[in-house]
């Protein structure tokens, strides 16, 4: 009876598990809009996480392959800023340098949801996640000093070599997303970007007379943080918004 009942019995297995993989693995493309600010942490501002907080926007477009993969792709626009007048160490204050950089970040991470999550399924409506990848920024810094202050001209120049404002970075972080209704998704997330330069605030290297303007053995990080909203789009050849 076992012996005859046994081959029934390894079919539903294999259904059971075709049904869960093709139900757990999709394809599902969005297009989204980020919101929110940048920061930026480094010689003019060392612990102060949110501080100089400046607006930044985004677009960004996401592919998940399964309820717990996806790949994400975007460019943010936002700016940094630092100003040692605001800090209440003194060799801040005697240093005196404020700046302020455009940034143009560009991104390319893989995602990971702790829990299962797709856009239009009540069951699977919210997550936490992880992300983390590659990415490159452009920058474009802008220096002023104070009065008074211990800055270029009082120490006479600065021993500082060329570099290019085009670099790599490696973009990781955390969020929340949750969907509403069959077609949008929100989210807010956290997002440093680790660099491999020293020169985004320009405070790095010694002043000609060997006064030290910045440290050179830490490297300037910025940083994203604000909301998302993104649109699931239409399976090619099916009608707008049908569920696949």
């Amino acid at each position: 009876m076992i012996k005859k009942a046994l081959p029934y019995l390894l079919c539903l297995f294999v259904f059971i598990a075709s049904a869960q993989t093709k139900k757990r693995n999709f394809r599902q493309s969005e297009i989204g809009l980020f919101a929110g600010a940048s920061y930026y942490l480094g010689d003019l501002n060392p612990r102060g996480h949110f501080s100089f907080s400046k607006p930044a926007i985004g677009l960004f477009y996401r592919y998940s392959t399964h309820y717990r993969y996806a790949f994400r792709f975007g460019l943010n626009y936002g700016s940094v800023m630092g100003d040692d007048s605001k800090s209440k160490e003194f060799d801040q204050l005697e240093r005196n340098v404020a700046f302020i950089s455009t940034i143009y970040d560009v991104h390319a991470v893989a995602e990971f949801n702790f829990v299962d999550y797709r856009i239009g399924v009540d069951k699977h409506r919210f997550t936490m996640f992880i992300f983390a990848g590659l990415g490159g920024f452009y920058f474009n810094t802008k220096s002023t000093f104070g009065a008074g202050s211990a800055n270029d001209l009082s120490h006479g120049g600065i021993v500082s070599p060329a570099y290019p404002k085009y670099q790599i970075n490696i973009p990781y972080g955390i969020g929340f997303k949750w969907n509403v209704g069959r077609v949008f998704g929100f989210g807010v997330e956290w997002s440093p970007r680790k660099l491999f330069t020293d020169h985004l605030d320009h405070v790095s290297g010694e002043y000609i007379d060997g006064y030290m303007r910045g440290n050179t053995r830490t490297k300037d990080w910025y940083f994203f943080y604000g909301a998302t909203l993104s649109l699931k789009l239409p399976k090619p050849n099916k009608p707008c918004f049908q569920d696949f």
